[in-house]
C-alpha cells in the first residue's frame, strides 16, 4: 500500500512561486511513475506533470510548460513540483499521483493565486 502526503500549498500573488512536496511511504518513489494533477472548482481533474521512475524523463501539460518543474529526491522518497510565474488560472487543489500496479492519490493541497 502506498501513502502520499502533499504539502506546500497556499495563497500567492500572480507572478509568484510555490513548491509542492509529495512524501511517499510504503514504496520507494524510484520504483514508481510519479505525477501531479490538479482540480479547479467546477472542473475535472487534469494532468499537470509526470516523472518516470528513473527521473530521466518528464512530461508537462502545455498550460504549465516552461513555468513548472517536477523533480524527485529518491533519498527522501519525495517528489516536488516547483511552480513559477503563477497565474490565477493555476488556482486548484493539487494532487500527487503514483502508479505502482495501480493508481494512488494523496489528499491534495490547495493552491490559490490572486490577481
Amino acid at each position: 500500500q502506498v501513502q502520499l502526503v502533499e504539502s506546500g500549498g497556499g495563497l500567492v500573488q500572480a507572478g509568484g512561486s510555490l513548491r509542492l512536496s509529495c512524501a511517499a511511504s510504503g514504496r520507494t518513489v524510484s520504483s514508481m511513475v510519479m505525477g501531479w494533477y490538479r482540480q479547479a472548482p467546477g472542473k475535472d481533474r487534469e494532468f499537470v506533470a509526470t516523472i518516470t521512475w528513473s527521473g530521466g524523463t518528464t512530461y508537462y501539460a502545455d498550460s504549465v510548460k516552461g513555468r513548472f518543474t517536477i523533480s524527485r529526491d529518491n533519498a527522501k522518497n519525495t517528489v516536488y513540483l516547483q511552480m513559477n510565474t503563477l497565474k490565477p488560472d493555476d488556482t486548484a487543489i493539487y494532487y500527487c499521483n503514483a502508479v505502482a500496479g495501480g493508481h494512488y492519490w494523496g489528499q491534495g493541497t490547495q493552491v490559490t493565486v490572486s490577481s
